[in-house]
């Protein structure tokens, strides 16, 4: 589904991303992890096109198309959805509102359409809002669709972004830290929501510092450690690689 191949990123010199490397393969959900500072949010804005890599390939798709560098809107329409570290949804808006909006990359009508409200403008809308609706209850919020945002808990709104970035049916889902500043209870919800997509067919890449987490969900995990790749394994095999170990307790000790 998606193969990075020595993707590259420098900020004034200084390497975020060192030649990384690894693949996602289609139906499963690949975790990468590292400690703060590792670049796993600047290599999800390099796959998203919010910054471009300086170098290396990011190929997408059964015809593995080179998307490093393509504009932000590009990438969405080839199927790749995400999620943000910090909210990003629209708060003067209602629930269903906001899945909607995830609809928008199918949304293609001409002027005439919108203008004289054709009937395959009003067939399209219709069927956008059902798939919105349906979504809605697979994350257990159609009670809630026409609530505004701003009433709501901040877990059932990270579950909305969730729903607008799957509403899509996208080939790739990012998430990046979906289950941070949420309780306990809360991200076990979120688990066997994300275990329930990856059953429908849902491919995901799932950026956490919940280890609980990542172990419990992932079929795959990569670590980053200062910009580099340093494990590519199973959860199991990670669990215990030294260098990861190394990463992780080595940098908390000499931060201590």
């Amino acid at each position: 589904m998606l193969s990075l191949n020595k993707v590259s990123k420098h900020f004034g010199g200084l390497p975020a991303l060192d030649q990384v490397s690894f693949a996602v393969k289609k139906g499963t959900i690949t975790a990468l992890i590292g400690p703060n500072g590792a670049g796993k949010s600047t290599l999800i804005n390099c796959i998203t096109g919010v910054i471009p890599p300086d170098g290396g390939e990011i190929l997408f798709g059964k015809n593995r198309e080179n998307i490093a560098g393509l504009e932000p809107h590009l990438i969405a329409r080839r199927g790749i959805a995400r999620t943000f570290q910090n909210l990003r949804i629209l708060p003067t808006m209602s629930v269903l509102d906001n899945i909607l909006c995830g609809l928008t990359v199918q949304a293609s009508s001409s002027f005439a359409a919108a203008m004289f409200r054709l009937p395959s403008l009003r067939s399209r809308e219709r069927l956008f809002r059902l798939r919105a609706l349906e979504m809605l209850d697979r994350f257990g919020l159609s009670g809630r669709a026409d609530w505004p945002i701003s009433v709501l808990p901040y877990g059932d709104r990270k579950k909305v972004e969730m729903a607008r970035a799957f509403v899509s049916e996208p080939d790739l889902v990012l998430l990046d830290e979906p289950v941070a500043g949420l309780n306990q209870e809360e991200t076990g919800r979120i688990a066997v929501l994300l275990k329930q997509m990856r059953q429908a067919g849902h491919t995901m890449l799932l950026v956490e510092h919940d280890m609980e987490l990542v172990m419990r969900i992932s079929d795959h995990v990569v670590v980053l450690d200062s910009g580099r790749c340093i494990a590519r394994s199973t959860p199991e095999e990670v669990r215990t690689n030294p260098l990861v170990l190394e990463a992780y307790l080595g940098k908390t000790g000499r931060a201590a």
